[in-house]
């Protein structure tokens, strides 16, 4: 077992160390750990939803109603009704044909690549995808072809270039992790309609955050019925667990008998399902939260900006702030939580070396007033460690 200490150790000197930290969550934005309570600046929790009380009572009546589990996988014993119900909803959500839930956003990704994809086809992949993305491509066994990120001239060489025998596929987040910002959808629609390609677009960080009501990049482009799988999450925008593939029916039937991780994994409980139709509705009838949570996002940019940080454009509450080198980042994260503030050290090998990152995640529940006070710290640390 020795690889396993030598791997450990190597970790903990190159500051890339991982280890699993007990927080008790206070409200949407605050969480309690060894008595202290801090500002979370580090949570998906976009919307705020986790603590909306309405949701909060639906995933309570459910449980209450139902059990605390659904007993079996879907195809077997756990397709509770409040799953017909909530695969209906996104369905109009997303104005699609129809949808299916996964019990993981990963699961969804990783289901719907190796399901679609056979070792026939070639997947076009945007070298920032999310690692669901990229092992799902892993899993199809299919030819994978990288291309610079958001780079449409390189897409575009590497599909005129690259023989293939069955299908082509691209794919892409809609909104990017680790920068926040938004696939070029319009060209990519574009590609895809001209070498007849399969387009996939994960919008997992784009659900509930851009697009008229929050329905992500294909709306927020005004392409809807161009994209030919969305791939979403229940699990940040919507408050709850959980992931889902959204197109045609065709679609949707053809997951449902092919997806290993839809079809061999127990299903979520009726609670969780109940908190997600819950957060819909909510997000539905308050389309406003979006709007508030883009404002927190621009209040932030320019709080952040204007104290001298280089920090891009964009609508998405997704706000990296650029250090290097693992430690240093590590560092800042660790002074900014003796201060009381909450964020991510984005390290290795989330990213690539050298571009470690402190990354920021505006909610619509955050008060301007407590960002304004975070961008200080920031700042103030920044200033300590030379980063500005």
């Amino acid at each position: 077992m020795k690889f396993m200490t030598d791997y450990l150790e190597q970790a903990q000197q190159q500051a890339l160390y991982r280890e699993v930290t007990t927080l008790e969550p206070v409200d949407a934005v605050h969480v309690r750990s060894d008595s202290r309570v801090y500002l979370n600046l580090a949570s998906n929790n976009y919307l705020g939803l986790t603590h909306c009380p309405i949701v909060q009572q639906a995933a309570s009546h459910a449980a209450l109603t139902y059990g605390t589990g659904s007993g079996g996988a879907r195809l077997i014993t756990g397709n509770h009704a409040y799953y017909t119900k909530l695969e209906h909803e996104l369905a109009a959500f997303k104005q699609t044909e129809g949808t299916v839930v996964f019990s993981t956003g990963y699961m969804a990704n990783i289901g719907a690549i190796s399901g679609l994809a056979t070792q026939a086809d070639v997947i076009f992949s945007d070298e920032l995808n999310h690692a669901s993305l990229i092992d799902g491509c892993r899993l199809a066994k299919a030819r994978i072809v990288v291309y610079r990120h958001c780079d449409i001239s390189h897409l575009a060489e590497l599909m005129n270039t690259t023989p293939c025998q069955g299908n082509r596929m691209i794919i892409t987040d809609g909104v990017f992790s680790m920068d926040g910002d938004i696939a070029p959808l319009p060209d990519l629609v574009k590609l895809a309609e001209q070498y007849k390609a399969i387009l996939i677009v994960d919008d997992a960080h784009a659900t509930g955050v851009i697009g008229p009501g929050g329905r992500g990049t294909t709306a927020h482009f005004g392409l809807e019925g161009k994209v030919q799988v969305q791939l979403g999450t229940l699990s940040k925008a919507l408050g709850s667990e959980g992931g889902f593939v959204a197109g045609s029916r065709i679609l949707i039937d053809y997951l449902i008998n092919r997806a290993r991780s839809f079809i061999f994994t127990t299903a979520l409980s009726p609670a969780t399902v109940a908190a997600s139709c819950a957060a819909l509705t909510r997000l539905k009838a308050q389309p406003a939260l979006v709007a508030t949570l883009q404002a927190n996002a621009l209040f932030t940019r320019q709080c952040l900006t204007k104290a001298g940080f280089a920090i891009s454009q964009g609508i998405t509450p997704i706000i990296p702030i650029p250090v290097g080198s693992a430690k240093l980042a590590l560092a800042m994260a660790a002074e900014l939580k003796s201060q009381g503030l909450l964020l991510s050290a984005i390290r290795p090998p989330t990213v690539q070396p050298g571009t470690s990152r402190l990354r920021l995640a505006v909610s619509a529940a955050h008060d301007q007033a407590e960002l304004a006070d975070a961008v200080c710290k920031i700042t103030a640390v920044a200033q300590r460690f030379d980063i500005l």
